[in-house]
């Protein structure tokens, strides 16, 4: 959702300021879809600051596009806000960092050449225009590459004999390009890389061989580099991915008050920052991160039966096999709709805060019939590849026999919210048969207390967990990278990054978990049946509303 900047209660402790004197906090900045994020925590992952930034994408030259310049001004008012807060809640200024960890939006197109300046504007996941090149990647691997993912938008600029591509030297994340900005390092965390190019069975590099059959194709054999030359360096959680240089330090913060040393995590992307901040790292646990996009993540215990469109095969920070199932649109409609209903109290003269508007029409949702009472939310400002609907037209729809209340539209909306994600999970977990102990949840939505928590139960027929910091989000879980990070490099570290979060972070933490409930799930099963009818009219729409 829009409104989930990082944000919690003040922890301060009389220590505090002590350990930010000292240099010992450890920072998380994720650039996310709609906001630039930051947290700062201690060693047991208490949040001592944040910050955050809004920003939006923009569509220009028929691309979804971030401008890098906005992601540097945006970067750096988000840890001024940052500075704020430290100064506010403990009266000192932040000069010293112990580690920091950059984390984003994963996959896309960030195409550099061999100075490190920008060749194309950024291309984002969000666009759909690549599909020719990840079937013919597809077909090749006998692997399913998504169209988001770096590798599919290299060869779609290739077939289409782009100027930029003999210039070359560099393809990265976002992520990946603000670490080597801050670092002079140009590596990746194996999460956010196995968006860029699959990952090979060790869980700790490129696939060689699939590097080899791509090297094959017709379309590359005559280009003046190879792919292993632009890709960045793969590392798991923990690795040393350099450290904050004078330059870099001047970058986050040009009044010039942070130094530079601050040990650097390998940057990830916002997938594996999710599975972090839940402890979603061990086979049987997954985690849904629910904002402008949602995906679910699902660590395997085996092997897939076979490649399957529906299902991405990524990876956590520590290199395990995970199933990976996104959407491009999760709570965009959904906010715009509320924000519709929040100016309509203004014209009222009764204006409420987001939190009040979100909690109120979120718990009107939760008395609605279990089936929506017909109604049908396409929640698609972009186009959605899980229901092969190439070109997003939100829409309401309804027979004219539907049960057309205010809480019947609130919750269909709620179920539009995670509508593709339900359709992608059934691949997994009923035709996969993957089996799921527990789906752990973070991200806006689940802030207003059980109603979506309870909606996805519903949907994946799964128990759905939320932690104490469900709200904090990615920084959050890239802040504890960070953390883990230090603490291999001072040899201080639990064996892996499981035991890590375990012992040292989550110990002491309460879960609010839910129950799939009997209504709510027949209930679900029937809007679902209508969801999946109706995309054809949500097909037609992107057709004839073009």
């Amino acid at each position: 959702m829009t409104h989930d900047a990082v944000s919690s209660p003040d922890l301060s402790r009389p220590d505090a300021a002590a350990l930010l004197e000292a240099g010992s906090a450890h920072l998380g900045l994720e650039l996310g879809s709609t906001r630039i994020k930051a947290a700062l925590v201690d060693d047991s992952g208490l949040v001592l600051g944040t910050g955050s930034h809004a920003w939006e994408n923009e569509f220009a030259d028929d691309s979804w596009t971030y401008s890098l310049d906005d992601a540097w001004s945006g970067i750096q008012s988000c840890y001024a806000d940052l500075v704020r807060d430290v100064r506010e809640r403990h009266g000192v200024e932040l000069t010293q960092l112990a580690s920091i960890g950059i984390s984003a939006m994963m996959h896309g197109y960030l195409a550099l050449d061999h100075d490190g300046e920008q060749l194309v504007p950024f291309r984002t996941w969000r666009n759909t225009y690549t599909a020719d090149a990840a079937s013919l990647l597809s077909s090749t691997f006998d692997l399913n590459i998504p169209l988001r993912w770096s590798v599919s938008h290299l060869l779609h600029a290739i077939l289409g004999d782009e100027e930029h591509v003999p210039r070359l030297g560099q393809l990265t994340t976002l992520a990946g390009y603000v670490h080597s900005k801050l670092t002079g390092r140009s590596v990746l965390g194996v999460g956010d890389a196995s968006g860029v190019f699959p990952i090979a069975v060790s869980g700790d590099a490129f696939d060689p061989e699939l590097l080899e059959r791509f090297a094959g194709l017709d379309a590359v054999t005559d280009l003046p580099w190879s792919l292993p030359e632009i890709l960045p360096e793969v590392l798991v959680a923990g690795q040393d991915a350099g450290t904050l240089t004078s330059g870099g330090a001047a970058l986050l913060d040009p009044t010039g008050a942070l130094q530079p040393g601050a040990v650097a995590a390998p940057p990830e992307g916002d997938a594996g920052t999710g599975m972090v901040a839940t402890q979603a790292v061990d086979p049987r646990t997954g985690n849904v991160s629910a904002g402008t996009s949602a995906f679910a993540m699902v660590v395997l215990e085996k092997p897939l039966s076979g490649p399957r469109e529906e299902i991405d095969l990524v990876t956590t920070p520590s290199g395990d096999p995970v199933a990976m199932i996104h959407t491009n649109n999760c709570a965009g409609d959904l906010d715009a709709w509320l924000g519709l209903f929040g100016r309509f109290a203004e014209l009222l003269g009764h204006p409420v805060g987001p939190e009040e508007l979100y909690s109120t029409l979120f718990g009107a949702g939760a008395e609605g019939d279990a089936d929506a009472g017909g109604v049908l939310s396409y929640n698609y400002i972009s186009g959605e590849h899980q229901t092969a609907v190439p070109s997003g037209r939100p829409l309401l729809v309804r027979e004219q026999e539907a049960r057309f209340t205010l809480e019947n539209f609130m919750r269909s909306q709620l179920y539009g919210a995670f509508g593709a994600l339900a359709v992608g999970m059934e691949a997994l977990l009923k035709d996969e048969g993957v089996h799921l102990d527990v789906m752990y949840a973070h991200g806006g939505i689940f802030r207003t207390k059980g109603i979506a928590q309870q909606i996805l139960a519903d949907a994946l027929a799964t128990p759905v967990a939320l932690g104490e910091s469900a709200g904090e989000g990615g920084a959050w879980g890239m802040a504890l990278l960070a953390a883990y990070t230090a603490s291999t490099r001072h040899g201080s570290a639990a064996t892996s990054l499981s035991s890590f979060l375990a012992e040292q972070i989550f110990a002491s933490q309460e879960l609010s978990t839910v129950q799939p409930d009997e209504a709510g799930m027949a209930g679900h099963a029937s809007w679902l049946a209508g969801y999946r009818t109706g995309l054809e009219v949500e097909r037609r729409a992107g057709e004839v509303l073009a």
